[in-house]
């Protein structure tokens, strides 16, 4: 849903049918680290079977520091039938106080993917193969400003290595900047007001997070455009201990942008049930919801929908061919203190076209 939403395959497999990982816990204290180690054998709407490793390393700098929030790394390695192989770090860590908060992401990527053309409509028949090489860089640090509110530095950096694509077809057809190897490098600030009280599954709380990235020539950029981001969440906690959380998301992009960081549906985040990416456009509205009802020992179970639409254009952000994707999912907690979940979820994703899949993945969508 962001700039680091382009990435396809994200950091966690996408599946729709899988085979449920071995767990490994290790701590060498358990009050302020923890280690999980999940190998994965899993199937997804954009690889196919695959296999892969993942891992997640939770820690606190200090026990008694009980204003800090669970810093947190996921790593993954993923090769598929389809000849794809996924490697990525991502996480956050908070320092003590919260004075500083750094989110990162390192990624590589060869990725055979699917190309429906831009706009909102996007015809099945249009499908049209390409591959991609990748590596991808995020950092964005956040400053305390005062209680709760952060302003933040970040920087984006991408290499495409190649970009094979049909000779004279769609890439062509619709000169797709970017259809040739490139880069781009760019930096920015953010804003934002975070009240939510768990880094992983939040039951109380809000985040309201705006930031623009500019990317020029002066930083290496192969492109020069700007991208403009507002992302609202909210987490209520209803009955008990059942959740409702809505998140309104917006990306906004202005001047040359290149294929891999169009604004884009689909994955695991954002309209699951959509094939990551199916549509493409400079500028995305979404809003969804999700309903998260523990049921007995580690297991919960959500339910979710969400609407939205891409455009060339803000007045493109409308009702006509909107998106919109619904679906279900259980999670088991794997660390109940941290309420760190393995999810579970089958999406269904109609617009111009209808598709579903099965989401594999540590760590709730929003």
């Amino acid at each position: 849903m962001s700039t680091l939403s382009t990435l396809s395959g994200e950091v966690w497999a996408q599946s729709d049918s899988l085979t449920l990982p071995v767990q490994a816990l290790k701590s060498k204290d358990p009050k302020t680290r923890h280690t999980l180690i999940l190998p994965l054998v899993a199937r997804s709407i954009e690889t196919d079977w695959s296999v892969g490793v993942a891992g997640s390393f939770t820690f606190r700098f200090n026990r008694f520091d009980t204003v800090t929030r669970t810093s947190n790394t996921q790593a993954l390695v993923l090769y598929s039938l389809r000849q794809q192989f996924i490697t990525a770090i991502n996480g956050t860590t908070y320092f003590p106080g919260e004075r500083y908060i750094l989110n990162h992401q390192l990624s590589y990527s060869y990725f055979p993917d699917k190309f429906w053309g831009l706009g909102k409509i996007a015809p099945d028949h249009n499908e049209e193969p390409y591959t991609f090489r990748q590596y991808y860089v995020y950092l964005h640090l956040q400053r305390k400003l005062k209680e709760r509110f952060f302003g933040g530095f970040l920087y984006e950096y991408q290499r495409l290595l190649a970009v094979d694509h049909i000779a004279g077809g769609l890439f062509d057809q619709q000169h797709v900047a970017g259809r040739d190897p490139y880069h781009i490098s760019g930096a920015g600030l953010s804003l934002t007001y975070d009240t939510r009280n768990n880094a992983f599954a939040p039951d109380q709380g809000s985040l309201m997070q705006v930031f623009f990235n500019h990317f020029t020539p002066w930083l290496g950029s192969s492109f020069r455009y700007t991208a403009y981001v507002i992302d609202l969440r909210r987490f209520m906690r209803l009955y008990r201990d059942q959740v409702l959380a809505v998140q309104a998301y917006a990306q906004f992009n202005a001047g040359d942008v290149p294929l891999r960081s169009l604004a884009s549906f689909g994955g695991s985040n954002s309209m699951r049930g959509f094939y990551d990416g199916r549509f493409r456009s400079k500028n995305q509205l979404v809003l969804q919801a999700e309903y998260r009802v523990p049921i007995i020992w580690r297991l919960g179970a959500v339910g979710f929908a969400g609407l939205g639409n891409v455009g060339d254009h803000l007045r493109d952000l409308n009702f006509q061919e909107l998106k919109f994707s619904y679906g279900g999912g259980l999670r088991v907690a794997l660390n109940r203190k941290e309420r760190l979940n393995l999810r579970v979820d089958y999406g269904w994703g109609f617009g111009e076209s209808t598709s579903h899949g099965l989401y594999f993945q540590l760590g709730e969508a929003f």
